[in-house]
């Protein structure tokens, strides 16, 4: 709510088709959020955040074509150390 407050075009639940070798497969990509169709936003609630959970956001930005993410958790006293940025081939 916060960034669509601030006018960011963000979509939940988002989904993004797979293909491979030009052929469209029966399974699609669901991402938590997509901000502004750029920026990927994976959810977690977790006691820490573990390298599975990174290489899981890189997958999902390089089969999703997109070059940055955000990994947050919110089971964190504190919210601004448990954010971690993602990239792909930046």
């Amino acid at each position: 709510m916060e960034l669509q407050d601030r006018h960011f075009d963000v979509e939940r639940q988002a989904e993004v088709t797979l293909t491979y070798k030009s052929r469209r497969l029966q399974n699609i990509l669901r991402l938590d959020v997509l901000v502004n169709n750029l920026v990927i936003i994976e959810v977690k609630s977790t006691e820490r955040l573990l390298a599975v959970h990174e290489a899981q956001l890189l997958s999902y930005l390089r089969l999703s074509g997109k070059k940055l993410g955000l990994l947050i958790n919110f089971n964190a006293a504190v919210l601004q150390g448990a954010i971690r940025r993602v990239v792909n081939n930046l």
